[in-house]
C-alpha cells in the first residue's frame, strides 16, 4: 500500500520522530477515507488539485484550527513530494495549495509589579544613568526602538516638558514628559559630555560613546528585564506594549491607545 510505503520512507530514511510518523500516518488515512467518501476515488496518484483544495474546506467546516491545518498540508505535501521522487507521478496535486494565515501571536507585557523590580543600582556614571533613561524613555513615552535610537538634544524641549518623536514615514509627534524625566534627561545629558569629548548628534549613545545600533538596545533592555520576568520576550517592543498596556488599565481609551503611532 503507497501509504505504507511513504509510513516507511519518513520513518526509516528521513528519521522522523515516532510522533511525528503517527500525525502523518493518521493525516493519509483521513484524506485517503475523504477521498474514497467523496469522490469514490483511492488512487492517491491521481488526485485533483481541486479535490485537496475541497479537503481544505471540509476541515474549516469541521472547526479545525488553521495551525492544525497547516500540518494536514504539510503532511500531503510531503507525501507528494515523495510521490515524485518515487517517479508515480508527474505533478503534484499540491501546486498551489499555500499554508493557512495564523493569527499574529500577542506581544506580552510586564506587568506593574515587575516593572517596579527593575534595577539600576546605586552608581552615578555614565551607563547607569543612560540604562535608567534609555529605560524610562521606551517605558514612558511607549516609543519604537528606532525613534529612540534617532533621538537627538534639540527633540527634548525642557521648558515645554515635551519630547518630538520622529516616527514612521517621516510623522512626528509629541509626548509629554515629566519632571522626573526631565531631571534624568538634564543629569544624564552633564555624565554625557563630560565623559566624551566627541559629540555625537544623538541624546543616546552606547559605552564608546557612538550612536546605539538595534543590536546594542537589544541587549540593554534583555538584561534590564532578564531578571524581574519570566517573559520570553525581552524587547524594547515588549516595554511599547506594556506603555499601551498599562495606560489602557490606568482608564486610558482603547480607540485613543490604537491611534498611538
Amino acid at each position: 500500500m503507497l501509504i505504507d510505503q511513504f509510513i516507511s520512507y519518513i520513518r526509516v530514511e528521513k528519521r522522523f520522530s515516532t510522533l511525528t510518523v503517527e500525525a502523518y500516518q493518521r493525516d493519509m488515512m483521513q484524506f485517503a477515507d475523504y477521498l474514497k467518501n467523496e469522490y469514490e476515488h483511492e488512487d492517491l496518484v491521481k488526485v485533483e488539485t481541486q479535490w485537496v483544495k475541497s479537503y481544505i474546506v471540509r476541515l474549516k467546516e469541521k472547526g479545525l484550527a488553521n495551525r492544525s491545518i497547516n500540518r494536514k498540508i504539510s503532511t500531503l505535501r510531503t507525501f507528494y513530494k515523495y510521490c515524485l521522487r518515487e517517479e508515480l507521478m508527474e505533478k503534484s496535486p499540491m501546486t498551489g495549495i499555500k499554508a493557512l494565515k495564523l493569527p499574529k501571536p500577542l506581544v506580552k507585557f510586564v506587568s506593574e509589579t515587575d516593572i517596579n523590580k527593575v534595577s539600576f543600582g546605586d552608581d552615578d556614571d555614565f551607563p547607569t544613568n543612560r540604562d535608567r533613561l534609555l529605560f524610562e524613555l521606551l517605558y514612558q513615552t511607549g516609543m519604537r526602538q528606532a525613534e529612540l535610537r534617532g533621538l537627538k538634544d534639540g527633540d527634548v524641549d525642557k521648558m515645554g516638558m515635551v519630547v518630538k518623536i520622529h516616527g514612521k514615514r517621516n510623522k512626528d509627534r509629541f509626548v509629554p514628559l515629566s519632571n522626573k524625566m526631565i531631571q534624568l534627561i538634564v543629569q544624564y545629558q552633564a555624565l554625557r559630555d563630560a565623559t566624551f569629548t566627541t559629540k555625537v548628534d544623538r541624546l543616546l549613545l552606547n559605552d564608546k560613546g557612538e550612536a546605539m545600533s538595534p543590536h546594542y538596545l537589544y541587549n540593554k533592555v534583555h538584561h534590564m528585564l532578564e531578571g524581574v520576568t519570566t517573559l520570553k520576550q525581552k524587547s524594547p517592543h515588549v516595554l511599547r506594549h506594556t506603555f499601551a498596556t498599562h495606560l489602557l488599565d490606568e482608564g486610558a481609551s482603547l480607540v485613543a491607545i490604537q491611534k498611538l503611532p
